[in-house]
C-alpha cells in the first residue's frame, strides 16, 4: 500500500495567464532534464490531481516555477486563487531576489499572502564541477546575497536552496553563518554524476550541510540527463542521504511535472517507499508527511485533494 504523503515540492503553471520564459520564450535542452518539450503545456490543478491519482496526498507545497521575474507577486496571487478554489497548494515558496536594493520590500510584499512560507532564489553557479565557485554578484559568497539570507531569517522565511552538487560545500560554508535560517535543500543535492568520483564529491558537500542542524533535505528529483529512472542508483543516493541527515531531516517531494519526464507519480512514491523499508513506521511517516508539515508550518484542513 502506498503511504500518505505531503508533497513538499511541486509546480503548477497556466501558460495563458503568465509568462514562463523557459517554457515559452526559448528552449534550452542543455539541462539535467534533457528533452523537456513535454512540459511546455499547462500544468494546473486538474493535471496535478490526475498525475497523483492513486496516491493520497494530504497537502502540497508549491515551489516557484521560474515565472517571469516581473511577475513574482502575480504567481503568488494566482496560487492563492488556486488554493482557494481547489484546496491546494497549502504552502507557497515564492521568488524574490536576495541581492537587490528592494529585496526587503519584495519579501514583505510576498508575506502579505498567507500561504507564503519561504523563498527560492537560485544563486549564480558555475556550469561544471571543475570550475571554481564564482564569488561574484548573485553568488552565495556575494555579501549582498548573504544580506538577503539575513532578511529571510529576520522575517521568519525559509530558504529553498537549489544548487548543483559541486556547490554544496560552498553552501555549507555560507550557511554556517546563518544558524537560525531554516533551509530546505532541493533534490537531494542534485547528484548528477553517478560515477564513484562524482558521488564522492557529492557526499563531501552533503556531509558539510548535514553538520548544520537547520538544513533539511528533499528526497526529490532523481533524474539524470540521458538516463532512465534507475532504482538501484537512486536507492543508493537515498540511503546515503538518510545516513547523513537521518529520517527526521528528510522529506518527500515529487517535483512534478518535471519528474514526470522519467517516472509516474505513483511509481515514484512506491519506489521511495521500498527504499525506506529499513525505517520504522514512524520514521517513514516523518519522511513522507510529518517533516514537511512541520517545516512549512502547514495546518491541515479539509482539502479538495
Amino acid at each position: 500500500m502506498l503511504p500518505v504523503v505531503v508533497d513538499a515540492h511541486h509546480h503548477l503553471w497556466d501558460l495563458s495567464a503568465g509568462r514562463y520564459p523557459w517554457l515559452q520564450d526559448g528552449y534550452n535542452a542543455d539541462t539535467f532534464m534533457g528533452d523537456y518539450t513535454a512540459l511546455a503545456r499547462d500544468f494546473q490543478h486538474a493535471h496535478y490531481a490526475e498525475a497523483r491519482r492513486g496516491v493520497r496526498v494530504k497537502a502540497t507545497v508549491h515551489i516557484e516555477a521560474e515565472r517571469a521575474r516581473d511577475e513574482q507577486l502575480a504567481e503568488t496571487r494566482w496560487l492563492h486563487q488556486t488554493a482557494g478554489l481547489w484546496g491546494f497548494p497549502n504552502a507557497v515558496v515564492a521568488h524574490a531576489w536576495l541581492d537587490r536594493p528592494d529585496s526587503e520590500d519584495m519579501l514583505l510584499a510576498q508575506l502579505e499572502f498567507p500561504l507564503v512560507r519561504g523563498i527560492r532564489c537560485k544563486p549564480a553557479t558555475t556550469g561544471r564541477p571543475d570550475l571554481a565557485p564564482p564569488g561574484g554578484p548573485g553568488s552565495m559568497r556575494d555579501p549582498r546575497w548573504q544580506d538577503g539570507l539575513a532578511l529571510l531569517d529576520k522575517h521568519g522565511l525559509s530558504l529553498d536552496l537549489r544548487v548543483p552538487y559541486w556547490h554544496l560545500a560552498e553552501a555549507a560554508d555560507v550557511l554556517a553563518g546563518f544558524p537560525g535560517l531554516r533551509v530546505a535543500l532541493n533534490h537531494a543535492g542534485l547528484p548528477w554524476d553517478r560515477s564513484e568520483d562524482g558521488l564522492a564529491h557529492w557526499r563531501r558537500g552533503m556531509a558539510g550541510l548535514a553538520a548544520l542542524p537547520n538544513v533539511t533535505v528533499k528526497l526529490s528529483e532523481f533524474g539524470v540527463r540521458g538516463r532512465p529512472w534507475d532504482y538501484a542508483s537512486n536507492a543508493r543516493v537515498v540511503a546515503d542521504v538518510l545516513a547523513m541527515f537521518g529520517p527526521g531531516r528528510c522529506m518527500f517531494g515529487s517535483n512534478f511535472p518535471v519528474a514526470s519526464l522519467r517516472i509516474g507519480y505513483a511509481p515514484l512514491v512506491g519506489n521511495l517507499r521500498r527504499m525506506l523499508d529499513g525505517l520504522d513506521e514512524g520514521q517513514r511517516d516523518a519522511v513522507f508527511h510529518r517533516n514537511a508539515l512541520d517545516f512549512y508550518r502547514i495546518a491541515l484542513t479539509e482539502s479538495a485533494l
